[in-house]
């Protein structure tokens, strides 16, 4: 059995697929790619057990049909040294030999039987919807980053979504920041909830970072969710649980409305920040007529930043303190020139919302807890 093939799609296609692999397995076999060849048609898979990918590529000349699994860097590192071009693998089916020929090269390798790698996973009783590629890569951007880690609340580390006949929302927290993105131009008829593991979709997202006008095809049922475009098919496992109500944390009142540049704001906590204590790295807002002061300390140290901003502010004046990391996560992630915190006191959450609202079909929120500032 032999495949002739362009080096850089396979490379393209292994490096597509190269997310999925993982340096602690639980199988020594999950450390390759499975080979599925035969009717024209080359299918390579990836797997770690909880995410499963697959691309089909179209090579120049099959001969024979088979599975086979080829250990998956010795072979990416291979194609990373090639020009663009043709390349052969030859397999033998009986001990597993490969060799694979570019160029004036001529390399030799040991792959596995195909059986040995574990079934790619099969959705029943799936709901369906199509979601645009651009919609889904702007959620992930706009909420993976909030996402979890504590292995005691599984459920918090990953993406909340929800869809419903009005809108589709992602939310993502770890309690001490929170993001809710809703778009009003992606709707189901079924209303229904899933929780995406942090991995795929981060997959996903560098999949998906150069496409803008083409859809996505989505599957899901309560255990896992399917995800196909043109080539690809990548396939999870869900969470399981139950999201918190993430609704109830929202503060509805928040009177006191500031209005300030967003990159001045970022970094302007980026320079506060270093003077910061690395335990506790808070940041304090005193927010007085049209000035916010924003300052920094390390009492160990005698380290002190102070700097002020001009904002539009409506309110009491008041002092916040806020984790300078989750604020500055939180700026980073979005791309408005301005934006809106509002406060209703120092003891309860801020809300990060644009200034103005550049499209009508989406609806962003942050929420970032306070701290407790030192007297």
């Amino acid at each position: 059995m032999k495949f002739i093939i362009s080096s850089l799609n396979l490379l393209r296609g292994l490096q597509s697929l190269s997310g999925v692999l993982s340096s602690s397995n639980q199988l020594e076999i999950l450390n390759n790619f499975l080979f599925r060849i035969g009717d024209g048609n080359i299918q390579i898979v990836a797997s770690d057990l909880e995410t499963t990918m697959l691309v089909n590529l179209k090579p120049d000349l099959i001969e024979g049909s088979g599975e086979i699994a080829i250990p998956a860097r010795m072979l990416l590192d291979t194609l990373k040294t090639f020009p663009d071009i043709p390349i052969t693998l030859s397999i033998d089916m009986n001990n597993f030999g490969i060799e694979l020929f570019g160029g004036e090269g001529r390399f030799k390798l040991i792959g596995y039987s195909g059986e040995e790698f574990p079934a790619v996973p099969v959705i029943h009783d799936a709901t369906e919807i199509e979601l645009e590629t651009e919609l889904l890569v702007s959620a992930i951007e706009k909420t993976v980053f909030a996402t979890g880690n504590d292995p005691i609340r599984p459920i918090m580390s990953g993406v909340l979504c929800e869809l419903s006949e009005n809108y589709t929302t992602f939310v993502a927290t770890d309690a001490h920041k929170l993001v809710r993105y809703r778009r009003f131009d992606a709707k189901s008829e079924k209303q229904a909830s899933f929780v995406l593991p942090k991995k795929p979709i981060t997959q996903l997202k560098n999949i998906f970072a150069a496409e803008t006008t083409t859809k996505v095809k989505v599957l899901f049922n309560q255990t896992n969710a399917s995800f196909e475009h043109d080539n690809m098919l990548l396939i999870c496992r869900l969470i399981e649980g139950r999201y918190p109500n993430y609704e109830a944390v929202i503060p509805t009142t928040n009177p006191n409305k500031l209005t300030i540049d967003r990159s001045a704001l970022l970094n302007a906590i980026r320079r506060a920040s270093i003077y910061t204590n690395k335990a506790n790295p808070q940041v304090r807002f005193s927010i007085a007529g049209q000035e916010l002061f924003i300052s920094a300390e390390d009492l160990e140290y005698s380290n002190e930043a102070k700097e002020r901003l001009t904002c539009n502010y409506e309110g009491d004046d008041m002092e916040i303190g806020f984790n300078s990391r989750f604020f500055q996560e939180m700026l980073a992630n979005v791309h408005f020139e301005e934006i809106r915190l509002e406060m209703s006191a120092p003891n309860r959450a801020g809300i990060l919302l644009p200034s103005v609202v550049d499209n009508a079909d989406e609806d962003l929120l942050m929420l970032i807890m306070p701290v407790m500032l030192q007297q």
